[in-house]
């Protein structure tokens, strides 16, 4: 490495795959079953619309685009969320509250760059990148809040509200649903959660990229249906929500890298400052071919298709597992992973770390558990208490997911016997 640089380190989940292939893993290989991966299944699947298997290109599309995205995808995603989360309300989003990003992460970081001096509450567990993100952006001044397993990774709003209060917090940062755990904040949760942001001035930073995924209905509810902040908000240009989500997980196109943020017109006008120097924005002819995912009889239809096949996965690997010996401590009914606690295992299998090792032999990928331990710049030392924790991903096609689970299955029973 030469001096000038610096050893940056891989994200957990491209960890996991960079480990894997030093095994002879490869992307796409179907003698493997990546269950760590944080991507859902690409292809056809029962009951949604084909997959675009093509897209023209207009002579303009050669051209730089905007930074902030072009109109007509900006206001699809405006009308996108008005249509499912503010039907009747009297603020309405318009294409001046959508920004749109190369992807999630460049989201993440747009909204790094432009966020001032200020104390920022995230969780544990949470989204791997966090950590990333918070070590990178020196101003931010992160304050770490823990989420526990006899609390089902949960946090009351009322202790949430007094948090905020004494650590003289800014900014919060979380996804919901949940990337690892699965826990979904909705409906009257949700809502204080918002109304606590509007009456302290704290901006929600709200990571919403599993928005789709949720499996459970509410109470009152027929059939579960989405989430988002974007239905508690007021006054859509004062009140300080921010919402980031894109086509990676809930349209199933990871490999577009369209991603957008939602938020006051200011917020936006910030962060197409802050992308001009970052990313130059997103690809023009994709954005146009993402104004067609999203209308309306389309997007609904996908979003249908994805709840159902993925729910059956969803309950298919938590019996599986459980039945192995995992344990886990909240229920899943939210983005498409299974967090499960695997210290009732024999060891080596008692630890993350230990699991994924042996998984390897097996041909399978999961994500250690303290992989989602967000800790920027290591501000605190010691073991992880989620070392004996791991995220097992339902996103890959339900027959590779079985066979993955099929060998996790022998691979378990060879050490109990042993």
């Amino acid at each position: 490495m030469p001096g000038a640089f610096r050893q940056v380190p891989f994200m957990g989940v491209i960890r996991v795959n960079v480990e894997a292939m030093k095994l002879g893993y490869r992307m796409g290989d179907p003698s493997w079953s990546n269950l760590g991966q944080g991507q859902p299944e690409v292809g056809d699947i029962e009951g949604a619309p084909p997959r675009f298997d093509e897209f023209e290109i207009d002579l303009a599309d050669h051209a730089y685009g905007p930074v902030e995205g072009i109109s007509e995808l900006r206001e699809a995603v405006a009308n996108h969320y008005n249509r499912l989360y503010r039907q009747g309300k009297a603020s309405q989003y318009s294409a001046e509250n959508v920004c749109i990003c190369p992807g999630g992460r460049a989201a993440l970081t747009r909204i790094g760059a432009a966020l001032s001096d200020v104390r920022l509450g995230y969780f544990t567990p949470d989204y791997t990148a966090y950590e990333d993100l918070l070590s990178t952006f020196r101003r931010l001044d992160p304050q770490w809040i823990e989420l526990r397993p006899e609390h089902a990774f949960r946090i009351d709003p009322a202790e949430l509200d007094q948090r905020v209060e004494r650590d003289r917090l800014g900014v919060l940062l979380v996804s919901n649903p949940c990337n690892p755990t699965g826990t979904v904040v909705r409906g009257s949760e949700l809502a204080a959660w918002v109304e606590m942001s509007r009456r302290r001035g704290v901006t929600l930073l709200m990571d919403e990229f599993y928005s789709h995924y949720v499996y459970a209905p509410m109470a009152g509810q027929q059939r579960p249906g989405p989430v988002s902040a974007a239905e508690f908000v007021g006054d859509v240009n004062a009140d300080p929500v921010v919402v980031i989500d894109g086509l990676t997980k809930c349209f199933r196109y990871p490999g577009w890298r369209v991603g957008w943020v939602v938020a006051p017109r200011a917020v936006v006008q910030a962060l197409t400052a802050a992308g001009s120097f970052l990313d130059g924005g997103a690809s023009r002819p994709i954005q146009r071919a993402a104004v067609e995912v999203l209308r309306p009889n389309r997007a609904d239809q996908e979003v249908e298709a994805v709840r159902e096949v993925f729910a059956e996965k969803n309950r298919l690997t938590v019996e599986r597992l459980g039945a192995l010996g995992v344990r886990f401590p909240a229920p899943a009914i939210g983005t498409f992973y299974a967090w499960g606690s695997v210290r009732e295992l024999p060891a080596p299998l008692n630890d993350g770390q230990g699991f994924m090792r042996e998984a390897f032999k097996h041909r399978v990928l999961t994500v250690p558990g303290e992989y989602f331990d967000v800790n920027p710049s290591r501000q605190r030392s010691g073991p992880s208490p989620l070392g004996g924790y791991v995220r097992f991903s339902f996103g890959p096609p339900k027959a590779n997911l079985i066979a993955g689970l099929d060998r996790l299955s022998e691979m378990v029973s060879r050490i109990t016997v042993a």
